[in-house]
């Protein structure tokens, strides 16, 4: 498996677990190497979305993303 696509699915098994605000998602990749990309493709692909709740802007794990995460989930 290349690396960032282990990346790509620790960014949704992590935001999967619960909603997290788009700060603490960036704040949180942001040491990550290389950030942009995995939050990119993740995006690109469909994994994560951003949803307006609660007076804020939050990252969710979309019905892709949490299939992606499924141990039969092609890799």
């Amino acid at each position: 498996m290349d690396p960032k696509e282990k990346l790509i699915l620790d960014l949704v098994a992590w935001i999967a677990a619960a909603p997290r605000p788009y700060a603490e998602v960036m704040e949180g990749w942001r040491t990550s190497c290389p950030r942009l990309p995995v939050w990119e493709d993740a995006t690109d692909r469909g994994l994560l979305a951003c949803e307006a709740r609660d007076g804020g802007l939050f990252v969710v794990a979309t019905t892709a993303g949490r299939a992606a995460l499924s141990p039969a989930a092609p890799r």
